[in-house]
């Protein structure tokens, strides 16, 4: 992937919004256990960054995939996993099947103000007895006249508590497994709507993750978005762009987290000289940096194999199987190098052991890619 002067400006751009806007703060939201979206996201809208590739009629850039690679990338270096988390629902995660099956009334109303920062949005997918197996959803959205009541629980929703609207899907008909799904522009001041519980986790605690309740909540069929019954087609898709916005902040952070690991071995001593004077330590970091230069250009052939239309559904896979576990590889050296310092909350390691973990659980399982890829490259019996 070729990257001009103005990918380079615009990276100058991100990194310096995010010094800003996000950086200051990450210690007392990690601790609060939540950070503030609403004006977060304001300035990173004012900046130009929730909608890097949308149509500039609602609000978004007009911009090529590559520039999403920039963004994920500079994402990854923030010193924390939740933050980046949020803003990658915001843009990669709630809107793509809005802006690319929506209606323009529906856009208007809520795509639009999600890429100035004046709303937050949501995906609300996984359930209770439904995370990665989507087709066993049962939130159901039950037609009368001109709307939808939906009745059901979702669970593990990130931006949960802050949403102003979220991208649901629901089952809408009596079919079972994938068919009769849609995908539901849901408003959070719905009656019949609550925030059950927020969710305490192992990492990614700036970000706020909550247990959703619907009761009976009404919203008008208008709200569909795209066609009725499409729903886990459309979402499957979304999916795809989920993956590979994980991926380019994957990468971004195991680059960061390199970096800081050579400097603290620089400074450490042991035995009279530089932890980074061990070639065995010296060894091993080359091997990782090497790994994640790997994944990281195969990234680059993702994106560019996007930018061409091109369906990515194997190389989004691939690459998000492998940047979990490289990241889940690549955070256990990092806090081994740091010794006993690294053990301790106070450093950043140790967050960055915990936050990396999701990456193989969350947006499909490591299995979840495993059976995709069988699927996909016919090894079924």
């Amino acid at each position: 992937m070729l990257f001009t002067e103005d990918h380079e400006s615009f990276r100058r751009t991100v990194r310096g919004v995010l010094a800003r806007e996000v950086d200051p703060h990450v210690e007392r939201w990690e601790a609060e256990g939540r950070f503030p979206a609403h004006q977060v996201f304001a300035a990173l809208g004012a900046a130009g960054l929730l909608g890097l590739e949308y149509d500039p009629a609602y609000g978004g850039q007009g911009a090529e995939h590559s520039y999403t690679v920039v963004l994920g990338e500079e994402l990854g270096r923030i010193g924390c996993g939740g933050v980046p988390m949020a803003i990658s629902v915001q843009t990669d995660m709630a809107t793509p099947a809005l802006h690319r099956f929506g209606s323009h009334e529906l856009k208007t109303r809520y795509l639009a103000p999600a890429l100035r920062g004046a709303m937050v949005a949501s995906i609300a997918v996984t359930e209770p007895d439904a995370g990665s197996d989507v087709a066993g959803i049962r939130t159901r959205a039950v037609r009368d006249g001109d709307t939808w009541v939906i009745s059901g629980t979702k669970l593990y929703i990130t931006n949960g508590t802050q949403a102003d609207w979220l991208c649901l899907l629901a089952r809408t008909s009596e079919e079972g497994g994938y068919r009769g799904m849609s995908q539901i522009v849901f408003p959070t001041d719905t009656p019949g709507f609550s925030v059950g519980r927020t969710l305490s986790k192992l990492g990614n605690r700036s970000s706020d993750t909550a247990e959703l309740w619907f009761r009976e909540a009404r919203v008008p069929v208008a709200n569909t978005i795209g066609e009725i019954g499409r729903g886990f087609q459309q979402q499957m898709a979304q999916f795809q762009n989920e993956r590979m916005i994980a991926t380019y902040v994957a990468v971004g952070a195991m680059t960061g987290a390199i970096e800081r690991t050579v400097a603290y071995l620089r400074e450490r001593r042991a035995f009279g000289a530089p932890v980074l004077a061990n070639q065995y330590v010296q060894f091993r970091l080359a091997e990782l940096s090497a790994k994640v230069d790997l994944l990281r250009h195969y990234a680059y052939a993702c994106a560019e194999a996007y930018q061409r239309g091109e369906d990515t559904t194997r190389f989004a896979t691939i690459a998000k199987l492998e940047a979990g576990r490289l990241q889940r590889e690549l955070a256990d050296w990092c806090l081994q190098f740091h010794g006993g310092a690294g053990y301790m909350e106070e450093t950043w390691v140790s967050r960055y052991f915990r936050d990396g973990r999701l990456l193989s659980i969350g947006g499909g399982a490591d299995e979840v890619m495993l059976r995709t890829l069988v699927r996909l490259d016919g090894l079924e019996p």
